[in-house]
């Protein structure tokens, strides 16, 4: 056996090590190089999106929509929507409403005001559909609801099946432009149409219709505007609403920064914190559909990165 010198073992112990650390590093290296590059920051989104750079986010809602959205006789908006509508805006870089400009927009005004530019988004009770999402984007959904028929307490007796709502000269009133239009038509419901869901309401009272039917969460705000007057009727239309915040076709960015801050929503409220989107129903909804709604995932979702959790400036 040859036995090496003191220094021939300092210098193979050296090599070795040497030799470790490479491999080492071309390991370090391998896993870099598999875990891909970093996702895009909020920011570069907000860079690529046609908001960046405007002193104001132009918000299409409803603004006679009771709990969702109205628009008070001193200017001021209250509502669901307008709360979620808010919170997305100060989360875009828009907090408070001197950088918010609402825009009033009726059911059937909401695509064209996306698609000419009047609006950069819209939150108004806005159901998500195949034949929508071929003219605009939708990020959500942010609300899961139902149709569902309002009548007078006078009619309850009367009115308790979709049959009944086929009875010769029984006059049923909806908003043009929405999917409960299309919803009624199929179950061979004849109706008569008008711009909003408030016309109807208010020709029930002139009893020009003897029912409106819509989005559980607008005929709610409307019986909560008159509670001893009109009944809400839960009728088996067997479809439910997801309500999605419209955006333009063409601004994939900021459909994604807007998917992407709901997700942030509902994942607060996954974890038991009090998140926006609850804060929102609690304070309108839920004294009347209930406590125990909760925000459903958005879908979508891009992975961003938010390096300080706060609004982008």
């Amino acid at each position: 056996m040859t036995e090496r010198s003191p220094s021939g073992r300092v210098r193979l112990l050296g090599t070795t090590l040497a030799v470790v650390l490479t491999l080492l590093l071309a390991a370090g290296a391998g896993c870099d190089s598999q875990r891909g590059p970093e996702p895009p920051s909020v920011q570069e989104k907000l860079k690529q999106s046609h908001i960046y750079g405007q002193s104001k986010l132009r918000i299409g809602v409803a603004t006679f929509e009771p709990l969702m959205g109205v628009r008070e006789e001193d200017g001021t908006y209250r509502g669901f929507d307008i709360d979620i509508a808010r919170y997305l805006a100060a989360s875009l870089g828009y907090a408070g409403d001197e950088r918010i400009e609402f825009v009033h927009l009726a059911t059937e005004d909401r695509i064209p005001a996306l698609q000419s530019g009047q609006v950069d988004i819209v939150v108004s009770s806005f159901s998500i559909t195949e034949e929508r999402q071929k003219l605009v984007s939708f990020a959500g959904p942010y609300f899961v609801t139902t149709q569902e028929v309002m009548i007078p307490v006078a009619l309850k007796n009367q009115v308790r099946t979709i049959e009944d709502l086929r009875t010769p000269g029984f006059r049923v009133c909806v908003g043009g432009g929405s999917t409960t239009e299309a919803e009624l038509e199929k179950h061979e419901v004849k109706t008569l149409v008008v711009k909003n869901v408030r016309d109807c309401v208010q020709g029930m009272i002139d009893n020009k219709y003897d029912a409106v039917s819509s989005d559980e969460t607008i005929l709610a705000g409307f019986r909560s505007s008159y509670p001893t007057r009109f009944e809400i009727v839960d009728m088996p239309f067997g479809t439910s609403e997801q309500l999605g915040v419209g955006v333009p076709i063409s601004d994939p960015a900021l459909r994604d920064l807007v998917a992407f801050f709901l997700q942030k929503s509902y994942l607060e409220g996954r974890a038991g914190r009090t998140s926006p989107w609850l804060s929102a129903y609690h304070r309108n909804l839920g004294p009347w559909l209930g406590p125990d709604r909760q925000q459903p995932p958005p879908l979508n979702v891009p992975d961003l990165v938010d390096f300080d959790e706060k609004a982008p400036v």
